[in-house]
């Protein structure tokens, strides 16, 4: 994690241009206009509650800190796995230079899986909610440490009104630290840094009982077993 903030400002600058390239090549009637814009959301929060561990497992081929994760990617393949072996959720990195994500990707994993799809990127502009709906995306994720308190208020409400839930992400320290003190009703998703059960007991002793996983998904020779033996069930 803190190699990876390093990268932020850079991330953020890049992923500025990027939107405002694509917001002229493709307006927001146009991303109203397609087919996924229009259909129901498939509910991400609704899809993590209840008092059992759920996981959301990543489809992530890159990051910036570890460099290629998996050789041989094939997101929708992998999604399958994920469905097919407990995964209560997707996530699925869209950021194209650092995270070797894409958009298509949303759109290909909605149509061949049915769980809810969070869209993982650096959203920094309203533009990029409708994006993320008009592709297939269930929920965004919003990052405390890339946005001040009003744009964060604003792109929540945004995805509000989107019908989109958002993930609001901290820092693994910062959820231990805070979920004594989280009040009722708010659904906790603890995230990076997460490969083993023990960790997973630790947090769901304070609290917590939904993960988000993706390296350790990506990096095991057999993602659907690893997820497996992170729900608790691999025999």
């Amino acid at each position: 994690m803190p190699v990876f903030f390093m990268f932020l400002d850079t991330i953020a600058e890049h992923v500025r241009d990027v939107v405002g390239r694509r917001r002229r090549v493709t307006p927001v009637s146009a991303l109203q206009e397609r087919a996924l814009f229009a259909q129901p959301r498939r509910g991400f929060r609704k899809s993590l509650e209840g008092g059992s561990r759920r996981i959301i497992a990543e489809v992530k081929r890159a990051s910036p800190s570890q460099g290629i994760l998996r050789e041989e990617f094939d997101p929708v393949g992998i999604a399958r796995d994920f469905f097919a072996n407990g995964a209560s959720a997707l996530s699925v990195l869209t950021e194209e230079r650092f995270f070797q994500g894409s958009l298509s990707y949303l759109e290909r994993i909605r149509e061949e899986v049915p769980i809810p799809l969070l869209r993982k990127d650096f959203v920094l502009d309203g533009y990029q909610l409708l994006e993320a709906k008009s592709f297939g995306a269930d929920a965004v994720l919003l990052i405390v440490a890339l946005l001040n308190p009003a744009l964060l208020q604003e792109l929540k409400d945004q995805a509000g009104s989107l019908s989109l839930d958002a993930l609001v992400e901290v820092r693994l320290e910062t959820t231990e630290r805070l979920l004594p003190r989280i009040p009722a009703g708010a659904l906790v998703v603890c995230e990076s840094g997460i490969d083993n059960p023990q960790q997973m007991r630790r947090l769901e002793a304070l609290g917590a009982h939904v993960f988000l996983v993706g390296e350790a998904l990506m990096r095991a020779p057999d993602p659907g077993a690893k997820l497996r033996e992170l729900l608790g069930n691999s025999e």
